[in-house]
Order: C-alpha cells, then sequence, then structure tokens
C-alpha cells in the first residue's frame, strides 16, 4: 500500500508512482503544475470523493512506475540530463511538425471548424515560450542543479538561490497547464469531428501526445527534479 492521506500532495504521490498520474487525470485533476495541492483540496475542486480516490490510488503499489524506473532515486546530475535529452529534444524536435499540421488543416477546415484557428495561435504561443524556457534551464538553472548534486560546499550563484529560478519555472509551467488545457477543451479532448481528413486527425494524435510528454516533463521538474535541488541546497547553505 501506497498509504496514501488526504494530507499528502498530488504531486508527491505521482512522483512515487506515475501511474497514479491516469487516476488523477482521469478525474480532472492537474498532477503537473498543481502538483503542490493537497489530496483533500485536489478532491474538493473537483469535486471528487477524497476516499474513493485514495482507494484507487492505493491499488497501483504493486504496479512499477513508467518505464519502469523510479525516477525518485535518480541524483540531480542524471535526471536534469535526462530531462534535457528526452523532453527538451522532444519538444524542439515535434514543435515544427504539429505546427505544419495545424497550418495545413486551419487553412483548408477553419471555415467550418473555427477552433482550428485557436488552436493554432495557441499553440504557436506555446512553442514560442517553450523554447525560450528550455534554454533559459538548459543555460542557467540545469547546471546550477548539477553542480548542486556533486557540491560538498555553499553555492553563490548569481540569481541569489536556486528558488528564483524554481519559481519562475514553475509559473511559466502554470501558463503551458492552462494553454493546454485550453487546446483540449477546444479539440473535445482530441476528438476529430466526423468530415476530419487523416492530416486533421494526425494533427489532433500528435497534439495529445504532445500535452503527455509535456505532463510528465514538467511532473520531473515540478514534484522531484525542484523540490531535490531546493533540499540540497538549504542542506549545503
Amino acid at each position: 500500500m501506497l498509504n496514501i492521506t488526504k494530507e499528502n500532495t498530488v504531486g508527491e504521490i505521482v512522483a512515487q508512482n506515475y501511474h497514479t498520474a491516469s487516476v488523477f487525470k482521469a478525474q480532472g485533476i492537474d498532477f503537473c503544475c498543481k502538483g503542490n495541492t493537497s489530496i483533500a483540496a485536489a478532491c474538493a475542486n473537483a469535486q471528487v470523493d477524497a476516499d474513493l480516490l485514495i482507494d484507487e490510488l492505493n491499488n497501483f503499489a504493486t504496479t512499477p512506475s513508467v518505464e519502469g524506473i523510479n525516477f525518485g532515486a535518480w541524483d540531480l546530475d542524471l535526471l536534469s540530463e535526462y530531462i534535457e535529452k528526452k523532453h527538451h529534444r522532444y519538444v524542439a524536435k515535434k514543435t515544427p511538425e504539429i505546427l505544419a499540421y495545424l497550418n495545413k488543416i486551419a487553412n483548408v477546415h477553419g471555415n467550418r471548424h473555427p477552433e482550428l484557428i485557436e488552436i493554432l495561435e495557441i499553440f504557436t504561443a506555446s512553442a514560442q515560450d517553450l523554447s525560450k524556457h528550455m534554454k533559459k534551464e538548459e543555460l542557467i538553472l540545469f547546471p546550477y542543479i548539477k553542480k548542486l548534486a556533486i557540491s560538498t560546499q555553499k553555492q553563490s550563484p548569481n540569481f541569489g538561490t536556486v528558488q528564483n529560478p524554481i519559481a519562475m519555472m514553475q509559473e511559466e509551467h502554470e501558463l503551458e497547464g492552462v494553454r493546454f488545457a485550453k487546446i483540449a477543451a477546444l479539440s473535445n479532448n482530441y476528438t476529430p469531428p466526423e468530415d476530419a481528413c487523416n492530416t486533421y486527425k494526425v494533427a489532433y494524435a500528435m497534439l495529445q501526445e504532445f500535452e503527455n510528454d509535456l505532463h510528465l516533463h514538467i511532473h520531473l521538474e515540478n514534484n522531484i527534479l525542484f523540490p531535490k535541488a531546493i533540499a540540497i541546497e538549504t542542506q549545503l547553505n
């Protein structure tokens, strides 16, 4: 048993076993951008029975983490490297592909499905901001976190404390969570309409995959990497 209580936060539960993310997602509970919310508060906001949810979560006790990996046991330098090479590269690779598909279907189907134009606008803004966001992590935050992982002495970065850039990254994560919630709503949870062509269907499937990857990406940072970095810096100082 995971021995979950209503006082546990959503994020720490998913950090223990990522398969529990599917339970939260099915109930409309945000496990990545709002992972610091308690089970009690999250259930109240989503109008979900907390006791029933906890019973369901505890049933995942014997299920291994995603891909059989316990990310919570990883050293910070390894985890930050993994996030950069797996998730940052995924975003960089898939963004232009999705934009090309969205531009095409917005031009062809936009008159009958005006939501496509709004989805394109939202994703374009997201793509631009994610590119800047990832560069800040790769050039500023992650190098410092890697240094923390192997350091035995107090660190004095020019941004004061790791909590400052982390707060900025979390704020930007929240914005992306809001954007993709809007995209999901506009696309009827990525369900193509009856008159959708194959390009339309592929675009929606790629958007859904992108959102799922982004959720795991943000979860690894917000709920595992960032709290551990803050804890190590506090200990060193």
